[in-house]
C-alpha cells in the first residue's frame, strides 16, 4: 500500500472512531441522569452503561493505534513488522491498516 493511500485509510478509520468516541462520551455523560425507579429498568441501564463504557475503551484503544501507525508512516516505518522487520503484507494491512506485525510474528506469544 502506498504512503498516500495507507495515510487516507488511517485518517477516515481515525474520523470514524473519533466520532463514534464522541457518540459513546456523549451518551455516558446522561448518566449523571437519575437510574429509573424500576429495579428492572436500572439493571438495564447499568447492563447499557457497561456495554457503552467497553465500546469506549475499545474505540479509543483503537484510536492509539491509528495514531502510532500513523507517527511510523511518518518515521518510514510503516508496513514493516516490528518484531522481524519483514515488510507486513498487503493484505494484512488492507484489513487492519494499523497492523505492527506481519501474520508470523502476531500468531507468536509474547
Amino acid at each position: 500500500m502506498d504512503p498516500k493511500q495507507a495515510r487516507t485509510r488511517l485518517l477516515d478509520l481515525r474520523d470514524l472512531l473519533d466520532a463514534r468516541h464522541h457518540r459513546i462520551e456523549k451518551h455516558l455523560s446522561r448518566r449523571d441522569e437519575p437510574l429509573p425507579a424500576d429495579s428492572e429498568e436500572r439493571a438495564t441501564e447499568l447492563g447499557n452503561h457497561e456495554t457503552m463504557a467497553h465500546l469506549d475503551g475499545s474505540a479509543r484503544a483503537e484510536l492509539e493505534q491509528i495514531d502510532r501507525a500513523l507517527a511510523r508512516l511518518d518515521a518510514g516505518d510503516y508496513g514493516r513488522c516490528e518484531r522481524c522487520q519483514q515488510p507486513i503484507a498487503t493484505e494484512r494491512l488492507d484489513l487492519i491498516p494499523y497492523a505492527t506485525e506481519c501474520v508470523a510474528c502476531a500468531g507468536r506469544a509474547g
